[in-house]
Protein backbone atom coordinates (compact mmCIF):
# COMPACT_ATOMS: atom_id res chain seq x y z
CA UNK A 1 0.00 0.00 0.00
CA UNK A 2 2.59 2.60 0.83
CA UNK A 3 4.44 1.48 -2.26
CA UNK A 4 1.58 2.49 -3.92
CA UNK A 5 0.71 5.48 -2.73
CA UNK A 6 4.79 6.41 -3.18
CA UNK A 7 4.06 5.84 -6.98
CA UNK A 8 1.02 7.80 -7.09
CA UNK A 9 2.38 10.90 -5.49
CA UNK A 10 5.43 10.25 -8.26
CA UNK A 11 2.38 10.56 -10.71
CA UNK A 12 1.26 13.11 -9.17
CA UNK A 13 4.37 15.69 -9.35
CA UNK A 14 5.28 14.29 -12.58
CA UNK A 15 1.34 15.55 -13.52
CA UNK A 16 1.50 19.02 -12.02
CA UNK A 17 4.80 19.64 -13.66
CA UNK A 18 4.23 18.93 -16.65
CA UNK A 19 0.95 21.49 -16.33
CA UNK A 20 3.40 24.31 -15.44
CA UNK A 21 5.76 23.57 -18.09
CA UNK A 22 2.73 24.06 -20.47
CA UNK A 23 2.00 27.17 -19.24
CA UNK A 24 5.42 28.91 -20.37
CA UNK A 25 4.48 29.05 -23.58
CA UNK A 26 5.89 26.29 -24.41
CA UNK A 27 5.63 24.56 -27.62
CA UNK A 28 6.67 20.81 -28.65
CA UNK A 29 6.95 19.88 -31.97
CA UNK A 30 7.14 16.69 -33.46
CA UNK A 31 9.78 16.21 -36.19
CA UNK A 32 8.81 14.00 -39.35
CA UNK A 33 10.74 11.24 -40.50
CA UNK A 34 12.53 13.40 -43.77
CA UNK A 35 15.76 10.39 -44.48
CA UNK A 36 17.15 7.77 -42.06
CA UNK A 37 20.27 7.70 -41.23
CA UNK A 38 21.02 8.17 -37.69
CA UNK A 39 23.74 9.68 -36.78
CA UNK A 40 27.13 7.57 -35.86
CA UNK A 41 30.00 9.12 -34.07
CA UNK A 42 32.48 6.65 -35.30
CA UNK A 43 31.96 7.91 -38.91
CA UNK A 44 32.35 11.77 -38.03
CA UNK A 45 33.97 13.46 -35.88
CA UNK A 46 31.94 16.28 -35.60
CA UNK A 47 27.70 16.51 -34.97
CA UNK A 48 26.61 18.85 -37.31
CA UNK A 49 23.06 20.28 -37.16
CA UNK A 50 21.10 18.88 -40.05
CA UNK A 51 17.93 20.62 -41.16
CA UNK A 52 17.28 18.47 -43.96
CA UNK A 53 19.03 15.42 -42.85
CA UNK A 54 18.50 11.76 -42.22
CA UNK A 55 16.08 11.07 -39.05
CA UNK A 56 15.08 14.29 -37.64
CA UNK A 57 14.94 13.98 -34.00
CA UNK A 58 12.16 13.46 -32.47
CA UNK A 59 13.65 15.51 -29.54
CA UNK A 60 11.46 18.51 -28.05
CA UNK A 61 11.66 21.65 -29.56
CA UNK A 62 11.22 24.11 -26.34
CA UNK A 63 10.68 28.05 -26.92
CA UNK A 64 9.53 30.53 -24.04
CA UNK A 65 10.31 28.77 -21.13
CA UNK A 66 13.06 29.17 -18.03
CA UNK A 67 12.56 27.46 -15.07
CA UNK A 68 9.29 25.08 -13.98
CA UNK A 69 7.76 27.70 -11.06
CA UNK A 70 6.63 26.27 -7.82
CA UNK A 71 8.48 21.79 -8.44
CA UNK A 72 12.02 21.00 -8.27
CA UNK A 73 11.40 19.64 -11.48
CA UNK A 74 14.39 20.79 -13.83
CA UNK A 75 13.67 22.14 -17.12
CA UNK A 76 15.78 19.20 -19.01
CA UNK A 77 13.80 16.47 -17.13
CA UNK A 78 10.82 18.15 -18.05
CA UNK A 79 11.60 17.81 -21.94
CA UNK A 80 12.90 14.70 -21.47
CA UNK A 81 9.30 14.04 -20.21
CA UNK A 82 7.90 15.14 -23.17
CA UNK A 83 10.40 13.51 -25.74
CA UNK A 84 9.28 10.24 -24.27
CA UNK A 85 5.56 10.33 -24.82
CA UNK A 86 6.49 11.64 -28.16
CA UNK A 87 8.43 8.84 -29.23
CA UNK A 88 5.71 6.78 -28.20
CA UNK A 89 3.28 8.14 -30.90
CA UNK A 90 5.89 8.91 -33.23
CA UNK A 91 5.70 6.41 -36.45
CA UNK A 92 8.64 4.03 -36.30
CA UNK A 93 11.03 3.22 -39.48
CA UNK A 94 10.75 -0.46 -40.82
CA UNK A 95 14.02 -0.97 -39.40
CA UNK A 96 13.93 -4.95 -39.84
CA UNK A 97 13.11 -4.73 -43.93
CA UNK A 98 15.85 -7.05 -45.52
CA UNK A 99 14.92 -8.58 -49.10
CA UNK A 100 16.12 -12.26 -49.09
CA UNK A 101 16.85 -12.14 -52.78
CA UNK A 102 17.95 -9.30 -54.78
CA UNK A 103 19.62 -8.87 -58.08
CA UNK A 104 20.65 -6.04 -60.25
CA UNK A 105 20.85 -6.22 -63.91
CA UNK A 106 23.18 -3.61 -65.07
CA UNK A 107 25.83 -2.17 -67.27
CA UNK A 108 28.99 -1.86 -65.14
CA UNK A 109 29.33 1.90 -66.35
CA UNK A 110 25.74 2.87 -66.71
CA UNK A 111 25.08 6.13 -64.28
CA UNK A 112 21.83 5.15 -63.62
CA UNK A 113 23.01 1.81 -62.34
CA UNK A 114 25.35 3.19 -60.28
CA UNK A 115 22.67 5.12 -58.48
CA UNK A 116 20.78 2.35 -57.49
CA UNK A 117 24.16 0.58 -56.42
CA UNK A 118 25.30 3.43 -54.45
CA UNK A 119 21.84 3.36 -52.29
CA UNK A 120 21.94 -0.35 -51.77
CA UNK A 121 25.25 -0.18 -50.36
CA UNK A 122 24.82 2.74 -48.20
CA UNK A 123 22.05 1.09 -46.52
CA UNK A 124 23.91 -2.50 -46.94
CA UNK A 125 21.22 -4.75 -48.87
CA UNK A 126 22.96 -7.86 -50.25
CA UNK A 127 22.48 -7.84 -54.08
CA UNK A 128 23.61 -10.24 -56.96
CA UNK A 129 24.78 -8.50 -60.27
CA UNK A 130 23.83 -9.99 -63.45
CA UNK A 131 26.12 -8.07 -66.12
CA UNK A 132 23.84 -7.17 -69.20
CA UNK A 133 25.64 -7.48 -72.85
CA UNK A 134 24.82 -4.19 -74.52
CA UNK A 135 25.30 -5.49 -77.86
CA UNK A 136 22.38 -8.52 -77.57
CA UNK A 137 21.16 -7.85 -74.05
CA UNK A 138 20.06 -11.62 -73.84
CA UNK A 139 20.73 -11.52 -70.11
CA UNK A 140 17.19 -9.61 -69.85
CA UNK A 141 15.27 -11.50 -72.83
CA UNK A 142 12.92 -12.04 -70.15
CA UNK A 143 11.72 -8.84 -69.75
CA UNK A 144 9.34 -6.67 -71.34
CA UNK A 145 11.44 -3.82 -70.18
CA UNK A 146 14.73 -3.36 -72.67
CA UNK A 147 16.50 -0.93 -70.44
CA UNK A 148 18.99 -0.95 -67.53
CA UNK A 149 18.98 -0.90 -64.31
CA UNK A 150 16.30 -4.10 -63.44
CA UNK A 151 16.30 -4.77 -60.09
CA UNK A 152 14.48 -7.90 -59.34
CA UNK A 153 13.41 -7.50 -55.08
CA UNK A 154 12.32 -11.04 -54.10
CA UNK A 155 10.52 -12.07 -57.48
CA UNK A 156 9.21 -8.83 -58.20
CA UNK A 157 10.42 -6.50 -60.90
CA UNK A 158 11.39 -2.34 -60.44
CA UNK A 159 12.90 -0.44 -63.10
CA UNK A 160 13.73 3.69 -63.85
CA UNK A 161 16.63 4.39 -61.15
CA UNK A 162 14.82 7.34 -59.60
CA UNK A 163 11.46 4.83 -59.05
CA UNK A 164 13.63 1.98 -57.83
CA UNK A 165 14.94 3.69 -55.26
CA UNK A 166 11.61 5.56 -54.27
CA UNK A 167 9.60 2.04 -53.70
CA UNK A 168 12.99 0.58 -51.78
CA UNK A 169 13.19 3.24 -49.53
CA UNK A 170 9.58 3.32 -49.11
CA UNK A 171 9.37 -0.37 -48.10
CA UNK A 172 12.48 0.10 -45.71
CA UNK A 173 10.64 3.46 -44.15
CA UNK A 174 6.56 3.13 -44.42
CA UNK A 175 6.08 5.52 -41.91
CA UNK A 176 8.13 8.51 -43.28
CA UNK A 177 6.59 11.26 -45.36
CA UNK A 178 7.48 12.99 -48.49
CA UNK A 179 10.94 13.85 -48.76
CA UNK A 180 11.87 18.03 -48.40
CA UNK A 181 11.63 20.35 -51.19
CA UNK A 182 15.67 20.45 -51.62
CA UNK A 183 16.30 16.74 -51.93
CA UNK A 184 13.83 16.98 -54.05
CA UNK A 185 15.03 19.34 -55.89
CA UNK A 186 18.64 18.05 -56.07
CA UNK A 187 17.63 14.55 -57.38
CA UNK A 188 15.67 16.33 -59.80
CA UNK A 189 18.86 17.78 -60.93
CA UNK A 190 20.80 14.75 -60.99
CA UNK A 191 18.34 13.20 -64.10
CA UNK A 192 17.47 16.19 -65.78
CA UNK A 193 21.36 18.06 -65.92
CA UNK A 194 24.24 16.04 -64.76
CA UNK A 195 23.80 12.92 -66.63
CA UNK A 196 23.83 14.83 -69.27
CA UNK A 197 26.97 16.08 -68.51
CA UNK A 198 28.47 12.83 -68.85
CA UNK A 199 28.52 11.55 -72.10
CA UNK A 200 30.04 14.58 -73.62
CA UNK A 201 32.90 14.42 -71.40
CA UNK A 202 33.21 10.85 -71.24
CA UNK A 203 33.75 10.85 -75.30
CA UNK A 204 35.10 14.05 -75.90
CA UNK A 205 38.00 12.94 -77.99
CA UNK A 206 38.34 9.68 -79.61
CA UNK A 207 41.57 8.89 -76.97
CA UNK A 208 38.94 9.15 -73.90
CA UNK A 209 36.23 7.22 -76.16
CA UNK A 210 38.73 4.45 -76.33
CA UNK A 211 39.57 4.80 -72.83
CA UNK A 212 36.31 4.66 -71.94
CA UNK A 213 35.27 1.40 -73.87
CA UNK A 214 38.35 -0.25 -72.99
CA UNK A 215 37.04 0.20 -68.95
CA UNK A 216 32.98 -1.04 -69.94
CA UNK A 217 34.39 -3.86 -72.30
CA UNK A 218 36.84 -4.94 -69.40
CA UNK A 219 34.37 -4.61 -67.02
CA UNK A 220 31.43 -6.06 -68.58
CA UNK A 221 30.02 -9.33 -69.83
CA UNK A 222 31.72 -9.82 -73.47
CA UNK A 223 33.35 -12.40 -75.70
CA UNK A 224 36.67 -11.95 -76.66
CA UNK A 225 35.18 -10.76 -80.46
CA UNK A 226 32.50 -8.91 -79.05
CA UNK A 227 34.64 -7.08 -76.64
CA UNK A 228 37.10 -6.05 -79.78
CA UNK A 229 33.75 -4.74 -81.67
CA UNK A 230 32.55 -2.98 -78.70
CA UNK A 231 36.00 -1.41 -78.13
CA UNK A 232 36.76 -0.16 -81.35
CA UNK A 233 32.96 0.06 -82.88
CA UNK A 234 31.70 1.78 -80.08
CA UNK A 235 34.35 4.34 -78.73
CA UNK A 236 33.90 5.39 -82.51
CA UNK A 237 29.99 5.81 -82.49
CA UNK A 238 29.75 7.25 -79.05
CA UNK A 239 32.33 9.80 -80.41
CA UNK A 240 29.85 11.11 -82.71
CA UNK A 241 27.26 10.07 -80.75
CA UNK A 242 28.89 12.95 -77.96
CA UNK A 243 29.17 15.68 -80.20
CA UNK A 244 24.73 14.94 -80.81
CA UNK A 245 24.84 15.02 -77.38
CA UNK A 246 26.54 18.02 -76.98
CA UNK A 247 24.78 20.62 -78.90
CA UNK A 248 21.17 18.98 -78.06
CA UNK A 249 22.03 20.07 -74.15
CA UNK A 250 23.57 23.28 -75.47
CA UNK A 251 27.16 22.34 -73.96
CA UNK A 252 29.94 24.82 -75.82
CA UNK A 253 32.96 23.16 -73.45
CA UNK A 254 32.23 20.17 -72.35
CA UNK A 255 34.93 20.58 -69.29
CA UNK A 256 33.51 23.90 -68.27
CA UNK A 257 30.04 22.53 -68.27
CA UNK A 258 31.53 19.48 -66.14
CA UNK A 259 33.22 21.64 -63.50
CA UNK A 260 30.64 24.19 -63.36
CA UNK A 261 28.39 21.18 -62.45
CA UNK A 262 30.74 19.62 -59.02
CA UNK A 263 30.95 23.43 -57.87
CA UNK A 264 27.45 24.03 -58.28
CA UNK A 265 26.86 20.78 -55.93
CA UNK A 266 29.35 21.40 -53.29
CA UNK A 267 27.83 24.78 -53.10
CA UNK A 268 24.53 23.46 -52.53
CA UNK A 269 26.29 21.62 -49.92
CA UNK A 270 26.55 24.77 -47.74
CA UNK A 271 29.17 23.90 -46.01
CA UNK A 272 27.65 20.95 -44.85
CA UNK A 273 29.81 17.43 -45.11
CA UNK A 274 26.65 15.87 -46.93
CA UNK A 275 23.30 17.69 -48.93
CA UNK A 276 22.05 15.58 -45.59
CA UNK A 277 24.03 17.42 -43.22
CA UNK A 278 25.84 14.53 -41.17
CA UNK A 279 24.71 11.86 -42.79
CA UNK A 280 24.56 11.38 -46.69
CA UNK A 281 20.65 11.64 -48.11
CA UNK A 282 19.17 10.43 -51.46
CA UNK A 283 20.18 13.47 -53.24
CA UNK A 284 23.74 12.67 -51.79
CA UNK A 285 23.71 8.97 -53.60
CA UNK A 286 22.37 9.98 -56.70
CA UNK A 287 24.74 12.30 -57.35
CA UNK A 288 27.94 10.27 -55.94
CA UNK A 289 26.31 7.23 -57.84
CA UNK A 290 26.04 8.97 -61.28
CA UNK A 291 29.68 10.23 -60.97
CA UNK A 292 30.99 7.30 -59.73
CA UNK A 293 31.72 5.13 -63.27
CA UNK A 294 34.05 8.17 -64.33
CA UNK A 295 36.05 8.61 -61.52
CA UNK A 296 39.00 6.46 -62.67
CA UNK A 297 38.49 8.20 -66.04
CA UNK A 298 40.51 11.16 -67.12
CA UNK A 299 36.93 13.31 -67.00
CA UNK A 300 36.68 12.30 -63.62
CA UNK A 301 39.87 12.74 -62.48
CA UNK A 302 40.03 15.97 -64.28
CA UNK A 303 36.98 17.06 -62.44
CA UNK A 304 38.51 16.27 -59.08
CA UNK A 305 41.68 18.41 -59.99
CA UNK A 306 39.73 21.37 -61.12
CA UNK A 307 36.63 21.60 -59.01
CA UNK A 308 36.29 21.46 -54.68
CA UNK A 309 34.35 17.86 -55.46
CA UNK A 310 36.78 15.73 -54.26
CA UNK A 311 36.60 16.02 -50.09
CA UNK A 312 33.11 15.13 -50.65
CA UNK A 313 33.81 12.09 -52.63
CA UNK A 314 36.08 10.63 -50.43
CA UNK A 315 33.74 11.02 -47.47
CA UNK A 316 30.80 9.67 -49.86
CA UNK A 317 33.00 6.74 -50.96
CA UNK A 318 33.62 5.89 -47.21
CA UNK A 319 30.08 5.99 -46.11
CA UNK A 320 29.52 3.15 -48.31
CA UNK A 321 29.79 -0.47 -47.22
CA UNK A 322 31.29 -3.30 -48.98
CA UNK A 323 29.13 -5.15 -51.64
CA UNK A 324 28.41 -8.40 -50.02
CA UNK A 325 27.60 -10.29 -52.96
CA UNK A 326 30.70 -9.40 -55.70
CA UNK A 327 30.34 -12.16 -58.12
CA UNK A 328 29.27 -10.51 -61.60
CA UNK A 329 27.08 -12.81 -63.23
CA UNK A 330 26.37 -13.74 -66.53
CA UNK A 331 23.08 -15.23 -67.57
Amino acid sequence: MASTMRKLNRLAATTRAAASFSSTTTTVRRHSIIQTASYNSTRSNTFSYTPQSHLLSSNTRVTGGRNCAGCNMSFSTAATAARDLDEKELPQSNKSYVPNDVVLYQYQACPFCNKVKAFLEYYDIPYKIVEVNPMNKKEIKWSDYRKVPILMVDGEQMVNSSDIIDRMYQRMHPDSVTEDAETQKWRRWVDDHLVHVLSPNIYRSPSEALESFDYITLKGNFSFTERLVAKYGGAAAMYFVSKKLKKRHNITDERAALYEAADTWVNALNGRQYLGGSEPNLADLSVFGVLRPIRELKSGMDMVENTRIGEWFMRMESQMKPHRDTALQGS
